[in-house]
């Protein structure tokens, strides 16, 4: 029932936004008709087609809007405005993508960029004011849910953050039945009513709406009269599993052909036409690169290369990609020629690296040196964003470090990565800035979209030009 008034909320908050904004576009276009004569927008203008691209465009951003969970009441302003970012982004690339089809010269681009930019600033104070104010209408003190609920006394502490995450939702909690004996002291919001065997008088006593488990009772006994009681009493049953307390580790549940499942990690990219659309964003990013930027960049670097440390132009060295297959990596070479040393070839270049000629340094800092790699995406071997790939014999030692390390050979190595457009970049100096990228890396994994990919590139351009104090 929570998750159905929780899925109610989303698509009611969505269909308010919707029509706001189209009401909104009509409004905004009648009043630069009549009191804007500086904005060239005329009658015969046919807007229609680009209401309808509005539409078009929040109805596919919807996914978005649902992708926030149950945080939707409790949005910070940063993931409001990245909201707000990502639907009115859709929107200009449907508006804009039917202006370029019908090559519409008489619609005004001003009206068009003016409207997106007031849109904006509509559905980020939206976002922030208007579910609340829906959930308190909706479900208000005529719809609230008396709750009671059941489980172990320590249990109970736990309550009072995730009530404070619900009560949106209309979850009035009524009294805490435990599953032990001992019944401590409650929360002011949760009065002790006794425990599991006083739950068919509690039920009869008072009108409940809703039982929640806090957890499935050791003995099959228990945990029967529990649903058999519920289902007398007409009372709704929703039973918190505790898969997560006892592998210590977050879970993903999966139903396969008519099983349920946990697993411990999410993966998007697990489904092929997220794979497709990944791709296609890997191709249309890196095929300029290599065609516009690569060949006079590899002539700049060659020639400085003759006079500053001749040699190669790639550094050429294996590394593990997807499913751990060794791959070839390329670089433009920012070290000098040294004798083959497997030791010296696993040290992590560090600040003032004597390694390092001098234009690398800059190359080295601008990440310019990684451009080769742009390469290894078209092949397929690598992908624009995704974990970075290290050498063989730092894997081996990084396995030993962090237990999940190894989940990062699930998808292809990236050029960039979330670890990278966080600042984690250069050398791994202690335990927790290794735990912390391998903690972004499988974040990444489990939570990809292809609007994380382009939030990741955009960040990653922004720092070749303004590298953070770790890039060396």
């Amino acid at each position: 029932m929570l998750a159905n008034r929780h899925r109610g909320l989303v698509r009611i908050h969505g269909l308010v936004l919707l029509l706001g904004l189209g009401v909104f576009f009509w409004l905004y276009a009648e009043f630069i008709m009549r009191y804007v004569p500086a904005v060239k927008l005329s009658r015969e203008v046919n807007l229609l087609q680009y209401f309808l691209c509005l539409v078009i465009g929040l109805l596919v951003g919807g996914s978005r809007l649902r992708a926030v969970g149950t945080r939707l009441t409790r949005l910070s302003i940063t993931e409001a405005a990245g909201l707000a970012s990502q639907q009115v982004g859709l929107v200009a690339l449907a508006v804009f993508s039917m202006m370029f089809a019908t090559q519409d010269r008489s619609i005004s681009r001003l009206f068009l960029g003016s409207f997106l930019v007031w849109s904006w600033l509509g559905i980020f104070w939206l976002h922030r004011r208007l579910p609340v104010r829906l959930a308190r209408f909706l479900y208000g003190h005529g719809e609230q849910i008396p709750t009671l609920f059941v489980g172990r006394a320590r249990t109970l502490a736990m309550l009072d953050e995730w009530l404070k995450q619900r009560l949106h939702l209309g979850v009035h909690p009524v009294g805490f039945l435990a599953l032990d004996a001992l019944a401590p002291a409650a929360p002011a919001t949760i009065p002790v009513t006794g425990t599991v065997a006083d739950l068919p008088r509690v039920l009869a006593e008072k009108t409940i709406g809703q039982v929640i488990l806090l957890e499935v009772p050791a003995e099959p006994t228990v945990a029967r009269l529990i649903v058999d009681q519920c289902q007398a009493q007409g009372c709704r049953l929703l039973v918190h599993h505790q898969v997560e307390e006892v592998l210590g580790h977050p879970v993903v549940s999966a139903d396969e052909g008519g099983h349920h499942f946990f697993t411990l990690h999410d993966e998007p990219l697990e489904e092929p036409l997220n794979r497709a659309v990944k791709r296609a964003f890997d191709i249309v990013v890196a095929l300029p690169v290599v065609v516009l930027v690569l060949p006079p960049l590899m002539l700049v670097v060659w020639l400085v290369q003759r006079f500053q440390s001749p040699g190669p132009l790639f550094h050429v060295r294996a590394r593990s990609g997807e499913g751990r297959a060794e791959f070839p990596m390329l670089k433009f070479r920012s070290m000098h020629l040294a004798p083959p040393d497997a030791t010296a070839e696993s040290r992590q270049a560090s600040v003032d690296d004597d390694r390092v000629y001098p234009l690398a340094r800059f190359l080295r800092r601008h990440s310019l040196d990684e451009f080769p790699q742009f390469w290894n995406v078209l092949t397929g071997e690598m992908s624009i964003v995704g974990p970075r790939p290290v050498m063989p014999v730092l894997d081996a030692e990084f396995e030993r470090q962090v237990r999940s390390y190894r989940s990062k050979h699930w998808v292809r190595p990236g050029i960039t990565g979330l670890a990278q457009s966080e600042g984690f970049r250069g050398e791994i100096r202690t335990p927790e800035q290794l735990q912390e990228r391998i903690r972004l890396d499988l974040y990444y994994i489990a939570h990809w979209s292809i609007w994380l990919d382009v939030q990741i590139t955009l960040k990653t351009f922004w720092q070749v030009f303004f590298p953070p104090k770790s890039a060396y």
